[in-house]
């Protein structure tokens, strides 16, 4: 479907590798190809995401385990291989997280460890760069709830919370990736959520926009 839309919208050339990010080995494959193929990167944007379980915590730490490899080692190691070729053009790292990668949310627990995972990691190294003089930009976006099909399937009776257009949260992600800003906010008013939470956390207040009733 991507290759069909990329082709409708006039793309003369378009190059793309299967891959399965729960396996290690593949980011470097994916890297490689991509190298090859473009002759080096000018951007990369790490936007993948493993099967989301929206429920209660239920115990099981293998999910977990997995979904840490897809949604967070596999970024760091795609990063990682992508970054000789990223400094040599001067380009830019985009890092596509969530909301609750900076507020912890009910139904959230793996999805949002790997969210706080990717924030802590993407801005030591951000630091990193700067202190060693790479010239390589790391965009860190903070997405709130997007009306994608899985997400919408995912959260449907289980949030009292709207849904926001899929192709503005892409440009946002396009434009904060373009500027070199350190951190892009979709919608721009979460940057205003994250802040009062800090300043005045109310758990109530956030669970009161879930639904759900005890067994």
């Amino acid at each position: 479907k991507v290759v069909e839309k990329c082709l409708a919208l006039g793309a003369k050339k378009i190059f793309y590798i299967p891959a399965d990010m729960s396996s290690p080995s593949e980011p470097e494959r994916v890297v490689q190809f991509a190298v090859q193929k473009l002759g080096g990167l000018d951007y990369l944007v790490l936007n993948h995401i493993g099967v989301t379980r929206f429920q209660m915590w239920a115990g099981d730490v293998e999910y977990t385990r997995w979904l840490m490899q897809v949604n967070f080692f596999s970024y760091v190691a795609l990063a990682t291989a992508a970054l000789p070729t990223l400094e040599k053009n001067k380009g830019s790292l985009v890092v596509v997280s969530s909301l609750t990668g900076k507020i912890p949310t009910p139904f959230t627990t793996s999805y949002s460890a790997t969210k706080f995972a990717l924030d802590g990691f993407f801005s030591s190294l951000r630091h990193e760069l700067i202190m060693q003089k790479r010239n390589v930009s790391i965009t860190l976006c903070i997405l709130g709830l997007i009306d994608t099909d899985a997400a919408l399937e995912n959260t449907r009776g289980k949030v009292y919370l709207t849904a926001f257009p899929a192709p503005e949260a892409a440009l946002a992600i396009i434009r904060g990736g373009a500027t070199r800003v350190q951190e892009v906010f979709y919608p721009w008013w979460l940057k205003h959520t994250c802040c009062l939470w800090v300043l005045f956390r109310n758990d109530q207040v956030l669970q009161s926009y879930y639904n759900y009733s005890s067994p």
